[in-house]
């Protein structure tokens, strides 16, 4: 077996810079909030920690319109401070991972400013534009992934240029070299600054075909969604392989890609020693909610079955090849108790429940904030009250659907990006111990119940400790063979992992009903190597209690 690095047997922590912790008083968080929770962290078991972008940005989408790629956004402090986090993140063996958003820039960002300017401009083609149809309208009927078309008129150039996301989000032009030359020499900068790696953000999108053309409409607005029209177009490999020749290969460090797009039987060809990532994520298991694309409106009745054969897909098709990164949340989906337990129940038995899956299965487990606090969403009862720019253009489209205004809060309710982006909750002081100031974002309304000083020593922050711990002491958890079992049981999801004669069975009952279990015949002795109940149990028979999870190990090293 090849050897293990480092990445590969660590716990990645996601950090929301906005929205983790304040040390100004101004309502949003920064660098310093980070370090000054450096021990925090260490104690909860990180290994290293993401950031989303931290660069200077007008904030539209929060971030991800990025106006300088080798700067520090003065709302989060200076280039200074964020030295001082990666060489303190180093003392205690944590590793700074930060966010690339390399499809589209800020239209503030000085390369769009001059590329706007004229179609003579030395960097006239350094994103995409397009003349109009013969009657002026868009060049294409492409509807962006926040909604209203992805085409913008600019008068200055009296051209339109193209943008996957918001008006404000350019797209880059990729087939530019120029272009793939800046981006390079940004990411080189941070790593010579001592960064462990990069998440990259809707990578899938860079690449654009050659022809664009209208695509058959698939909403009441008459467009077609962006995403069938560009996600994955081929060719892209070849600029990342390029990107990966070019930065990632020169550091020792990992890299993992946002891979909206990419099917379970195309991972082999982005992940491992061909591919051009450390890990890929995808979003099969996190997208069960949806038949096709994810239209909130669109949301349909789901079985366990279907979540359990995504994730067993994906532990299959990087089995030989490449890595996983394990996760249920992250700064742009709802929180994980909410969004797979949705029939009700004790949302901590089920933090637990989903504590177990994500750190026994093969991979690279990354936790968001306050997840390992069981967080929740937050169901605000005015539109006005989420910040989210996805969340107001789904709101939207739904209305313009036929729902009612009672049914599109609905949709916001569950899926809303700001379920995740409310402020960490360390106490059950004002805007829970965030910030002394007026956040950004109002806090989520269990704070006085769920935050840090509660959990620090409860069930919840100590069974991620236990967890993270256990996948350091045992190979079997970072290096065994996946295989499931129990398959057609739509309330059970069950899976083996083994190395060499060695074996781990981890039971998860993810409903509020207690259910029997026959225990495979070479378990039937084990040791309970975990439970997410105080009182454990092991027997030929077993009845998982509510969202109970066990896990059974036999001839243990």
């Amino acid at each position: 077996m090849k050897e293990t690095k480092w990445w590969q047997n660590t716990a990645v922590y996601q950090i929301y810079p906005k929205s983790f912790n304040d040390t100004t008083g101004s309502g949003t968080g920064d660098l310093r909030g980070i370090t000054e929770k450096l021990d925090y962290l260490k104690e909860l078991g990180a290994g290293a920690l993401w950031l989303t972008p931290v660069y200077p940005s007008p904030m539209v989408d929060n971030g991800y319109d990025i106006s300088d790629y080798t700067g520090i956004n003065p709302a989060f402090g200076t280039l200074s401070d964020m030295e001082e986090l990666i060489a303190e993140a180093k003392q205690r063996d944590i590793r700074i991972v930060m966010d690339l958003v390399y499809n589209h820039s800020s239209d503030q960002h000085p390369w769009f400013i001059e590329s706007k300017s004229s179609r003579t401009n030395p960097k006239h083609d350094w994103y995409i534009w397009r003349d109009g149809k013969e009657d002026g309208s868009a060049p294409t009927n492409w509807r962006g992934i926040f909604g209203g078309s992805a085409w913008t008129y600019c008068p200055e150039r009296g051209q339109y240029y193209l943008h996957t996301f918001a008006e404000a989000q350019p797209d880059l032009n990729w087939e530019n070299p120029e272009v793939r030359a800046a981006l390079f020499a940004a990411a080189n900068f941070w790593l010579d600054k001592g960064v462990g790696g990069f998440r990259i953000d809707a990578i899938t999108y860079i690449k654009k075909p050659a022809v664009f053309v209208d695509g058959t409409p698939d909403g009441a607005d008459g467009m077609v969604s962006i995403h069938a029209m560009t996600v994955n177009t081929p060719g892209i490999l070849d600029f990342l392989h390029e990107f990966r020749r070019e930065v990632f290969d020169r550091h020792d460090i990992f890299t993992v890609g946002e891979a909206n797009g990419v099917s379970v039987s195309e991972l082999s060809d982005w992940v491992g020693e061909n591919g051009v990532f450390s890990m890929l994520f995808e979003f099969s298991h996190v997208l069960v909610q949806y038949e096709d694309e994810e239209c909130w409106s669109k949301m349909v009745p789901w079985k366990l079955t279907k979540l359990k054969q995504a994730l067993s897909a994906s532990q299959a098709s990087v089995a030989r090849e490449g890595w996983y990164p394990i996760y249920f949340e992250n700064h742009d989906r709802a929180r994980s108790v909410n969004y797979f337990f949705p029939h009700g129940g004790d949302t901590r038995l089920a933090a637990k429940a989903l504590a177990t899956v994500l750190l026994t299965l093969r991979g690279t487990p990354f936790i968001y904030e306050g997840e390992e606090l069981g967080m929740t969403n937050v169901c605000w009862e005015s539109i006005d009250d989420y910040d989210d720019i996805s969340s107001h253009g789904q709101y939207e489209l739904a209305l313009k659907e036929g729902f009612s205004p009672a049914e599109a809060m609905r949709f916001v309710h569950f899926n809303s990006r700001d379920n995740a982006r409310t402020p960490m909750q360390w106490d059950d002081t004002a805007h829970a111990g965030f910030t002394t100031g007026t956040p950004w974002l109002k806090a989520g309304k269990s704070y006085p119940e769920i935050n840090v000083e509660n959990e620090i020593q409860g069930p919840i922050f100590t069974f991620y400790q236990k967890l993270i711990a256990l996948r350091k002491e045992l190979p079997i958890i970072a290096e065994g063979s996946y295989r499931p079992v129990y398959e057609d049981s739509q309330q059970v999801y069950a899976f083996e992992r083994q190395l060499g004669d060695e074996r781990l069975l981890v039971l998860n009952n993810f409903y509020p009903d207690p259910i029997t279990i026959d225990i495979l015949p070479e378990y039937q002795n084990g040791e309970v190597l975990l439970s997410n109940y105080e009182e454990t149990q092991t027997a030929e028979v077993v009845t998982l209690r509510p969202y109970e999870s066990l896990a059974i190990i036999v001839n243990k090293h």
